[in-house]
C-alpha cells in the first residue's frame, strides 16, 4: 500500500503541474513543456493504476502499460479503455516526435482530452483509503 500511496501522491503532483502549463498561454515554450510533463504524468499514472491493482490482489500477467490499462478498464478503474490506449500510443509517439504538426495534434488531444481523462483518474485515487 506505501508505494501505491508515494505514486498516487506524485501522480496528483504531477497532474498539477501538467494543469499549470496547460493553462498558460499557448506558445512553442508552453507546447513542448506540456508534452514533456504529460509523457511524465502518463508514466506515473499506468504505473500507479498498475500498484493498485496489485493492492486490490489483482494480477496482471505482463505489467505492460497496455495490459495495465486493460485490465483498468476491466475492473472498472477508468471508463474509457480506447482513449487510455490512444494516450498511451501518443505517449509512445512523443519519443519520436519531429515535426511541429504532429507535436501540436497530440498538445491538442493532450489539453482537449486526455488531462480530462487523467483528472477523472486522480479523482478517483484520491478517494481510495
Amino acid at each position: 500500500m506505501k508505494r501505491f500511496e508515494e505514486r498516487r501522491q506524485d501522480l496528483i503532483n504531477a497532474t498539477s503541474r501538467l494543469k499549470e502549463v496547460l493553462n498558460e498561454e499557448e506558445n512553442e515554450i508552453m507546447v513542448d513543456a506540456t508534452l514533456h510533463r504529460y509523457e511524465f504524468t502518463f508514466e506515473l499514472a499506468w504505473k500507479t493504476l498498475k500498484d493498485y491493482m496489485e493492492y486490490l490482489g489483482i494480477t496482471i500477467n505482463t505489467g505492460s502499460p497496455r495490459e495495465v490499462i486493460k485490465e483498468s478498464f476491466a475492473h472498472g478503474l477508468i471508463s474509457d479503455g480506447e482513449v487510455w490506449i490512444k494516450m498511451m500510443l501518443a505517449r509512445n509517439s512523443l519519443s519520436h516526435l519531429y515535426d511541429e504538426e504532429t507535436s501540436r495534434q497530440v498538445y491538442d488531444e493532450i489539453k482537449n482530452e486526455y488531462i480530462y481523462q487523467i483528472e477523472k483518474l486522480v479523482e478517483k485515487l484520491r478517494n481510495v483509503k
